[in-house]
């Protein structure tokens, strides 16, 4: 009994580690659906945009994916407590309520507020650093903390939101497919 519990572990160590290995935005988009892939997509042209910097963008995507696959190979494998499963709840609730929030500031002129976004942006991570804190390594906590120190820069946000801003072309991408995830409940 003792090895197979022992087997179970030693593999999903074993896939979160290749999967891991293996993220790219081709792995990524076999994963998600087509609409998260575009918004996927979008955040990299804007960092791109942002830092331009082609290897920082390309660092930062590939710490979003291993950790979109590790969570996902996580819950896959019922990985996660009772507590864990009600913090994922929440995660999806705040996620479905930042998506909410980007395509209303996106929409309606003179509404952004860099703070209430950055504060939701912000309480995703916490809970997301709480879903994980007994399943993933320091080393990927501190992609997960990379990731939404990025996304959450107040004054990153505040130019991504700008009406003339270079970036609204790729923001307008991502609040139709966030429209269109919430309209469908994935969100």
């Amino acid at each position: 009994m003792g090895d197979e519990v022992q087997s179970k572990d030693l593999a999903l160590k074993a896939q979160k580690k290749i999967l891991g290995k293996m993220a790219s935005k081709n792995l990524t988009k076999m994963l998600i659906d087509e609409k998260t892939a575009d918004i996927l997509d979008e955040f990299c042209k804007i960092n791109k945009l942002r830092t331009g910097n082609k290897k920082e963008t390309e660092k930062l995507v590939k710490n979003l994916i291993k950790v979109m696959i590790k969570v996902a190979v996580l819950q896959r494998n019922d990985q996660f407590t009772c507590d864990e499963l009600k913090l994922a709840d929440k995660m999806q609730q705040k996620t479905k309520m930042t998506a909410m929030t980007i395509v209303s500031f996106y929409e309606v002129d003179f509404t952004f507020d860099k703070y209430v976004l950055s504060k939701q942006i912000n309480e995703q991570r916490a809970i997301l650093q709480q879903l994980v804190a007994s399943h993933l390594t320091p080393k990927s906590k501190d992609r997960i903390n990379s990731v939404f120190d990025a996304l959450g820069d107040t004054e990153f946000l505040e130019s991504l939101f700008e009406p003339d801003s270079k970036y609204r072309p790729h923001l307008s991408k991502i609040a139709l497919r966030l429209n269109e995830l919430i309209d469908e409940g994935v969100l």
